[in-house]
Order: structure tokens, then C-alpha cells, then sequence
């Protein structure tokens, strides 16, 4: 193992990073889950890293404004069309949204065929480049987490109706997956949620943080004392952190189901 690496010059803006991901992830997670729509953060999050490639594709420079505009419009108009599905075929909207994950990543493949870059572009779009996260995204990535959560507590997501829950789940995933990647954006959405799904109210809440934080830290530590890529390692270490706690859960409500059993 190199000691070394574990310097929090590399590892602290990318644990940084992880911490504002988790911010507006983890309660949007929650409601994916209740919404029964799992696979919607797959599919906005790829169609958001389509708008990437195509303004790459013409030539727009990387990282620019113009780039984080073409990934939002991108992101939006597929939480505009998620929501007329949702509202014309409510039965069939989770196919639907597999269907639309399915073609945005194809059509970012058709775009990238011709890049002799293609394929280095694809890796750092599902897997992501958290450790090169820099002072300008984490501003961006913050602002953007603040304006989320701020019309979560206010009720105007509730307000706008489905395509309120569609247009604030398209920027928060617009603005992490450029950072962490495809498979990390599932990952945080997802896994804490599901982890602390049987737990009630507040528990639930920091149940599903401490889960995220908790995973994060371990995944960076173990990535950089094992040279291995960051993003992957963190999802591991996301679902071991989530299996502990779920674990822990049960053995505590069992314990609980005796001492009350006469």
C-alpha cells in the first residue's frame, strides 16, 4: 500500500465532491424509490452526458458554460419527455425510461464513433473523474445543491407537479455526473436508500447520509492506497457500507421483537 497517496490535496475536493452529490441525492433517492421509477437517474443522467458529447462533437471548448448549458437543456427536455410519458402510460413508465437510457447511450456512442478519443470520453462519463474535481466545479456543483434543496424544503417541486420532480432530479444529476460519473450518480441515489428503506423518518434520513459519507471516505482512502479507479471503488464501498447497515438494522429490530415477546 502507498501511505503516501492518501493526500488531502487529491482526496479532500474529491471527498468534497462527494459530500454535495450526496446533499441532493440522497433525499431524491428516497422518492425515486417510492415512485418506483429506479432507473430515471440511469437515463437523465445519460441523456445530460449526451449533451456533453454533443457539444464536444462541435467543437464547443471542454468544461465551458456552453457545455454545462447543452448538459441542462439536455437533462430538461428528457424530464420533459419522462413527464409526458409518466402522464400518457404511467403503467409502462419504467420500461419507458429503460428504453430511453437504452437510446441516449447508443446515440452517445453513434456521436463518439468517429472520436479517436471516443472511448477514453465514454470511461470518464460512466465512471467519472472525482479525484480531478477542481475549485470552479465544486462552486458550481455547490450553488446548484443549494438551489435544490432550498425548493425540496419551500414545496415548490410539490408545486410544479411532475415535471417539477423531473426538472429538479434533471440539474441535480446534470450537475454530478460531469464530476462522478454515471455509475456513481446511480450509486448515490440508489444504494443509501434502499439500505435504510425500512427505517422511519429522521432515522432513514441519517441513516442514508451516514451511509454515503461514510462509503465515500473508505472508497477515496482505499482507491488511493490501492491505486484502483476512485469511481468504482466507491460503489463497492457504498453497497458494503449499505450491507452493514442493513444488517445492523435487522439484528436490532429482532433483538427488540424478543425483549418484547413475553
Amino acid at each position: 500500500m502507498n501511505w503516501s497517496a492518501l493526500d488531502w490535496g487529491i482526496l479532500g475536493p474529491a471527498f468534497i465532491a462527494g459530500l454535495l452529490v450526496l446533499l441532493t441525492h440522497v433525499p431524491l433517492g428516497a422518492q425515486v424509490l417510492d415512485r418506483g421509477i429506479v432507473f430515471i437517474d440511469l437515463a437523465i443522467a445519460q441523456i445530460a452526458g449526451l449533451g456533453v458529447i454533443a457539444a464536444d462533437a462541435v467543437g464547443l471548448p471542454e468544461g465551458g458554460v456552453a457545455v454545462q448549458i447543452a448538459a441542462v437543456v439536455s437533462a430538461l427536455l428528457g424530464a420533459l419527455l419522462l413527464t409526458w410519458t409518466e402522464r400518457k402510460a404511467p403503467r409502462q413508465q419504467e420500461a419507458l425510461i429503460g428504453v430511453v437510457f437504452i437510446l441516449a447511450a447508443c446515440a452517445g456512442i453513434l456521436m463518439l464513433s468517429g472520436n479517436p478519443h471516443g472511448g477514453e470520453h465514454l470511461k470518464d462519463l460512466l465512471v467519472g473523474q472525482i479525484l480531478w474535481v477542481n475549485t470552479t466545479q465544486l462552486i458550481w456543483l455547490a450553488g446548484v445543491s443549494a438551489i435544490i434543496l432550498l425548493a425540496m424544503v419551500l414545496g415548490w417541486v410539490t408545486k410544479l407537479g411532475r415535471f417539477g420532480f423531473y426538472a429538479v432530479f434533471a440539474l441535480a444529476v446534470t450537475a454530478s455526473v460531469q464530476l462522478v460519473g454515471v455509475y456513481l450518480v446511480f450509486s448515490s441515489l440508489i444504494i443509501p436508500a434502499l439500505a435504510t428503506r425500512s427505517s422511519k423518518g429522521g432515522r432513514q434520513l441519517t441513516g442514508a447520509y451516514a451511509i454515503g459519507v461514510v462509503g465515500y471516505a473508505i472508497g477515496l482512502a482505499l482507491s488511493a492506497l490501492l491505486d484502483l479507479p476512485s469511481g468504482a471503488v466507491i460503489v463497492w464501498t457504498l453497497a458494503c457500507c449499505a450491507l452493514v447497515w442493513a444488517v445492523k438494522t435487522k439484528s436490532l429490530v429482532n433483538e427488540d421483537m424478543g425483549k418484547s415477546t413475553p
